[in-house]
């Protein structure tokens, strides 16, 4: 809470202008509480007036229209106002997501399906230190998160240990080429098209051309 304030300071993030509003008018009747700035839709915006006025707490959405999203944002604003307490809101149920937010420092969650006088009471526990999140949630999900980075790494590994030549031929295999035309493409033999398709395979752990792409696209390392 501020210094020589008893009412808590608090931003609104968020891109959903009638939710926004509505907060808006229920800290208006509500004496312990105070906004720092009308609601912002803009996370850059949110991380600017945490810069200047430090609020205690801040309710931000996860899924922005532009570049930030609300953990990149929460992350910032951790940065720059070190004190605030950040309480994500979110109609999202991704794990990950969950995960990712309180690795940027936020102090818990919300679902936008929470009735306003509930968003309220939640700000004011953050306000005071509390973690809107069950400890045994996050201890599994936590969990859950961490062995799915670990298998992520063991793929990267592997990613890792393919040639350039052989990465050119995997994108040519992503757009559905036959080896002949792969050859073509490279200026080099089918025999050698064949050998590198047969060393990639070896090297992503994979039985067929078909899966070894699903394996790159699934982690993002090609695109169809």
């Amino acid at each position: 809470m501020t210094e020589g304030s008893s009412a808590i300071t608090l931003l609104i993030c968020d891109d959903h202008k009638i939710l926004t509003d509505a907060l808006a008018m229920v800290v208006d009747r509500d004496g312990s509480l105070t906004m720092i700035a009308p609601p912002v839709h803009d996370p850059e915006a949110a991380i600017e007036l945490c810069r200047e006025h430090q609020p205690d707490v801040v309710l931000m959405d996860i899924v922005f229209k532009g570049s930030m999203n609300g953990i990149d944002a929460t992350r910032k604003i951790k940065e720059v106002s070190p004190s605030t307490k950040v309480v994500i809101m979110t109609a999202h149920d991704d794990e990950r997501l969950l995960v990712e937010a309180v690795e940027a420092g936020a102090s818990g969650f919300l679902g936008k399906d929470e009735a306003a006088d509930q968003v309220l009471a939640a700000a004011k526990s953050a306000a005071e230190g509390e973690v809107l999140i069950d400890p045994v949630v996050l201890t599994r999900l936590l969990h859950q998160v961490s062995k799915q980075r670990e298998a992520e790494r063991d793929v990267q590994v592997l990613f890792d240990s393919l040639t350039e030549r052989e990465w050119e031929v995997l994108r040519f295999l992503a757009q559905g080429r036959r080896n002949d035309d792969v050859a073509v493409a490279l200026f080099i033999s089918p025999q050698t098209v064949q050998t590198h398709v047969r060393n990639l395979l070896g090297k992503l752990h994979v039985h067929s051309k078909l899966e070894a792409v699903a394996l790159a696209v699934r982690h993002d390392a090609i695109s169809v």
